[in-house]
This record gives structure tokens, C-alpha cells and sequence, in this order.
């Protein structure tokens, strides 16, 4: 595992991660967290994979899973995965539940997000339906308050340095809405269907299992036809 541009002291990982640096040790000690890269004196550093990490394995505990389940869950997981895929990964996991949406200071925001965030980033930002302003307009900037989606944020935040402008980006989130709520359509239908002569304690069981199954399977096959499209988009410049 790499560092990639930043290197994080353990203390700094915590606060960033919001949990306590003896969470952070625990995790390693359990082997759900990769070790740090050792520095000058051997001091440990840690870099975005491992706060990707962190927040996943975070996610998943929030969900009431055992720190067995955690250990199952990342060991199928490909071992080289991104910060961008641990990030959907952990979208992908808070989506299995409602209520992820917070409201913070625009402090706690910029800390949850690793980075001062401008006009032009919150509204990006907004744009994706990762926050949204939710105190009184014209307040200062130490007032501010704002909803925040905490599953999608890290996800957010590592689209904003992708070159798209507002209107691209607005453009995209109404094609993923739009094709998005049609499959969801056709799956319920089909799921209704399938347990149409089923009492409802079947369909109620039914939507609970197959809720993160679906979405799993919705993300995976989505990531494996964009990755098809974007090569053969490469192919055709090259």
C-alpha cells in the first residue's frame, strides 16, 4: 500500500477518521487496517488508502456488523483496491440503511473532508447531493451549518479535483437519476412479482436481503460497463 501525496501520523489519521488512535491500533492489531509505511526514525505514516479503509471498516461497524463480518467483508474485497473504490465500497454500504445524512459546522465539514472546501467546491458538492446548506442564508462562515450525506462525502470530495465543470457534472447526476430510478423500477416489479402469492413477512424478509444484494450487484456491473465504454473511448484517440 501506498501513501500517494499525503502522509498522515497516526494522531492525524484519527482526527481525520474521527475516532480515537487506540481504534486505530486495534484495527491494525486485527489486521483490518494494512500497516503504516515506516518513515525517518521509523515513525509511522499513513496515507488516503488507509483513511479510505478506516472509514469503510467505520461504515460497516455503524451497520451492527461483528468485527468478524468486518474481517469476512474486506477479505473478499481485491486487495489493490483505490481510494475511489474503497470509497464506493463504502457508499455502496451505507446505502444498505437509512439516516447517513448529518448536519455540521462548515469546520466539521472541511475536517470530515480532509480540505477547505470554497463556493465553487460546495457547490459542486451540492450538485452531487452530497450537502446542502442548512442554516440561515448570510450567515458567517464560522455559523454555517450543513446537511451532509457522510456515506457519499469522501466520494464527493475525490470528484472534485476530476475536471468537470458544474453543468457536467449536474448533467451527470440527471442521467444516473434518471436511468437509476428506471432499474429500480423494473427490479421492484420484478421482486413483486415474485412474491405476489407470499404473506408479508416473505416480502418484508425479501427486501431485506436483497437490498445490499442488488446494489452490490447494480455497482458492480455498472463499473465494468463504464470501464468497457472509457476503453474503447481511450481506444478511439488513440
Amino acid at each position: 500500500m501506498t501513501t500517494e501525496t499525503e502522509a498522515l501520523t497516526i494522531d492525524e489519521l484519527a482526527a481525520r477518521a474521527g475516532v480515537t488512535v487506540r481504534t486505530v491500533r486495534f484495527y491494525g492489531t486485527k489486521g483490518l487496517l494494512p500497516p503504516p509505511v515506516l518513515g525517518p526514525r521509523r515513525v509511522g505514516r499513513y496515507g488516503r488508502e488507509h483513511l479510505a479503509r478506516l472509514e469503510l471498516i467505520e461504515e460497516l461497524q455503524s451497520r451492527g456488523m461483528t468485527l468478524a463480518a468486518i474481517e469476512r467483508f474486506l477479505a473478499q474485497l481485491p486487495p489493490d483496491l483505490s481510494v475511489q473504490d474503497l470509497a464506493v465500497q463504502r457508499a455502496v454500504v451505507a446505502s444498505w440503511a437509512p439516516g447517513t445524512v448529518e448536519t455540521v459546522s462548515r469546520a466539521e465539514l472541511e475536517r470530515r473532508a480532509g480540505r477547505a472546501l470554497g463556493e465553487e467546491e460546495l457547490k459542486r458538492l451540492a450538485a452531487m447531493d452530497v450537502v446542502e446548506r442548512a442554516g440561515a442564508p448570510g450567515a458567517s462562515p464560522g455559523e454555517e451549518l450543513f446537511r451532509v450525506d457522510a456515506g457519499l462525502l469522501r466520494l464527493g470530495v475525490e470528484l472534485l479535483d476530476v475536471p468537470l465543470s458544474h453543468e457536467s457534472v449536474l448533467a451527470a447526476r440527471a442521467v444516473l437519476t434518471e436511468h437509476s430510478r428506471a432499474a429500480a423500477r423494473e427490479l421492484s416489479r420484478l421482486l413483486r412479482d415474485a412474491v405476489a402469492d407470499g404473506d408479508a413477512r416473505d416480502r418484508r424478509s425479501l427486501s431485506a436481503r436483497m437490498h445490499p444484494l442488488v446494489v452490490q450487484a447494480l455497482l458492480t456491473t455498472f463499473q465494468r460497463s463504464l470501464k468497457e465504454e472509457l476503453r474503447e473511448w481511450l481506444d478511439e484517440d488513440g
